[in-house]
């Protein structure tokens, strides 16, 4: 039993650094495909979500596992090529841009950003503004009012609106102006417009396509999913490295302050103790979408734009479309739900009995949680479990090759269909919640 323990801590362990094994050519429509039966992905089920999706005004929805397509849905008059504003979503592109700049020598994330905006970017006192640095606004720990008086919106970014609230480092809020002066740094360190450093930066990496204008990121949804794939493989795209500097990285899709568990640079992390919402100062027990894996990060913008990334699974699932009409935020009850679909894709049943080289084998309970067990008449010899990608994940061998009952502990395997095969020939399909 401690073998079995110990194959699957193995795996993970494997898992936190594989490597994404499939990219598409940065020009042209070549993607390759995985067939959702591959997955073990039920054709109802795959209907209910896209119906789900339809009623919800989605325009384009892609599920990429290992690099390849899985599922990819347009809705109504809206196409592949089709271009989407990413609203906030495109604040998490802005995260990997400034890690770029400051890997190139442009800036340092820790010195205050009037080194690089020059003084009065902000109504604050010159005292005042030089404690925001480079990484507060990265973080929305900028102290600057998220609520500005005056005639002011949470998106302006004169310096009339730029108020003070409290000191930079004291205060978590979701503040759209402060953030968008990190479009305006990158700009004057590279000497180049927004949209032409984001194309220099990452978009001629990875074959991303789109342009910014007024402070928001237009794309197609497959230029959304590159970006994605770029995140789950950690910033190298197949043999091109984008971010070198892997604390950077980390940093990103990690807790980056001790008010927001659930933020990291202008990322949103899942999986986390609490969280805080835009337009709030309260802080909420749990994940921000509990029905999601827990090491789910993700790129949230207004009207539902999603990317959400999950290494764990090699997974990144892409949402464009007009609100599904939950609150205007970058967060809403359509997370929650639409992964609710998600994880219902997989075909399951429970207590299966199945005969094999006239050996009666039972497999309980299915779906699995934290116990599979495995019941023979006859010996059932070593038994090897493997993943949806064909990777095996753990194996079990019995001393006496004889042992016609076995329990194998799963709970360290990360929800999926999973192949299960023993030294009889006996082959089973089960599924880990």
């Amino acid at each position: 039993m401690l073998h079995v323990i110990l194959s699957a801590l193995l795996f993970l362990c494997i898992t936190a650094q594989a490597q994404v094994s499939y990219f598409p050519p940065k020009l042209g429509t070549t993607w390759d495909t995985l067939s959702p039966a591959s997955q073990g992905w039920c054709p109802d089920r795959i209907d209910s979500l896209y119906n789900y999706l339809d009623q919800k005004s989605t325009d384009a929805f892609i599920v990429l596992i290992d690099g390849k397509i899985v599922l990819e849905k347009y809705f109504g008059t809206y196409t592949r090529d089709s271009v989407h504003y990413w609203a906030s979503a495109g604040k998490s592109l802005t995260s990997m841009m400034v890690g770029i700049a400051q890997e190139r020598g442009l800036l340092d994330i820790n010195n205050p950003a009037s080194q690089y905006l020059g003084t009065g970017w902000t109504s604050e006192t010159t005292a005042k503004e030089n404690l925001v640095t480079v990484r507060h606004l990265l973080t929305m720990n900028s102290g600057l009012d998220d609520t500005p008086t005056g005639g002011c919106t949470n998106e302006d970014t004169t310096p009339v609106c730029l108020q003070y609230k409290a000191d930079a480092g004291t205060r978590w809020a979701y503040h759209t102006g402060a953030y968008r002066k990190l479009e305006s740094i990158v700009s004057e360190v590279n000497g180049t417009t927004y949209t032409s450093a984001t194309n220099s930066f990452i978009g001629s990496h990875i074959g991303m396509v789109g342009l910014w204008y007024n402070g928001v990121y237009y794309s197609n949804a497959r230029s959304m999913a590159r970006f994605g794939l770029l995140m789950l493989n950690k910033g190298v795209w197949d043999n091109d490295t984008v971010l070198h500097d892997t604390a950077y990285y980390n940093a990103m899709i990690h807790t980056s302050q001790t008010f927001n568990l659930s933020y990291g640079y202008l990322w949103w992390l899942n999986g986390k103790a609490s969280c805080m919402l835009p337009q709030t100062q309260l802080v909420f027990p749990g994940a921000i979408v509990p029905n999601a894996p827990a090491d789910m990060f993700c790129a949230l913008g207004k009207n539902d734009q999603k990317i959400y990334v999950v290494p764990s699974r090699k997974m990144v699932v892409i949402r464009q479309g007009e609100t599904s009409g939950t609150p205007l935020l970058a967060l809403s009850s359509f997370d929650n739900e639409v992964w609710r679909y998600i994880d219902s894709l997989p075909c399951v049943t429970t207590n299966i009995a199945e005969v094999k080289q006239d050996h009666v084998i039972r497999v309980f309970p299915n779906p699995a949680k934290d116990e599979l067990h495995i019941v023979s008449d006859g010996p059932l010899g070593s038994i090897v479990v493997y993943n949806a990608m064909g990777s095996r994940v753990m194996k079990y061998d019995s001393n006496t090759g004889t042992a016609s009952s076995v329990t194998l502990q799963v709970q360290y395997l990360p929800r999926g269909l999973y192949l299960l095969q023993s030294g009889n020939g006996f082959s089973h399909k089960f599924y880990k919640e």
